[in-house]
């Protein structure tokens, strides 16, 4: 790897383990309306903001998906969960954080969830403090893939994107941070890389624990 002088982390699926979470409640809010869904759509929203979910979902279930009763009933309960439980952390997670800042690496948090939600998420698992800064999917315009998230990171912290290495799970996000032109590490989640996205080349590693043991190496 190329040196790197900050860390940008994804947070939903990659620090948090909040996806499973996610769609669990994303499936008992199908079946309250007698709907059920394909797992395989609902996927590709993992690393998108609340806009392109819609777009995604409506066009991959059809013009009788009741997306709105659907989000509304989904995004409460999922959103109880996660404020009165606590957040579990994904493994490796909090050891990462450690080790990284000990070594006087900057860390921030590029993620597709609203940024108050984040806020509330990271205070909840214990590891805010970690984090110079964190930008929200609707403080930017343009969603993963886009890279406008980990460009808007890198500019705040006054670091050129080539100098940055991102953490993802998804594809869409690897993909945001690879057209920012940053390196890219992926820990898959509930999906696995794309041919597409495997084709860049980028580390694919089981864990953060793994991934921890890679930049020590590096």
């Amino acid at each position: 790897m190329e040196p790197y002088n900050a860390v940008i982390f994804d947070m939903d699926g990659l620090l948090l383990d909040t996806e499973r979470i996610a769609l669990e409640h994303f499936v008992k809010a199908c079946r309250a309306f007698h709907f059920e869904p394909d797992i395989d759509v609902y996927v590709r929203c993992i690393g998108t903001n609340s806009a392109a979910t819609q777009v995604i979902l409506t066009e991959g279930y059809g013009p009788e998906f009741p997306f709105e009763a659907i989000r509304e009933v989904w995004t409460e309960n999922y959103q109880k969960a996660v404020r009165e439980n606590p957040i579990p952390m994904k493994s490796g997670a909090e050891k990462l954080l450690n080790y990284l800042k000990q070594s006087d690496i900057r860390l921030a948090v590029a993620t597709s969830t609203k940024y108050d939600t984040a806020l509330q998420k990271l205070k909840n698992a214990g590891v805010f403090h970690f984090f110079e800064k964190i930008v929200g999917g609707d403080q930017v315009e343009n969603s993963k893939p886009h890279p406008e998230i980990y460009l808007q990171v890198s500019a705040f912290l006054g670091e050129v994107p080539e100098q940055c290495l991102a953490l993802e799970d998804s594809d869409n996000g690897v993909l945001s941070a690879h057209n920012a032109r940053m390196q890219v590490i992926q820990v898959p989640d509930l999906r696995e890389p794309s041919a597409e996205v495997r084709n860049i080349g980028h580390p694919i590693l089981p864990s953060l624990d793994e991934a921890l043991r890679f930049l020590q190496k590096t």
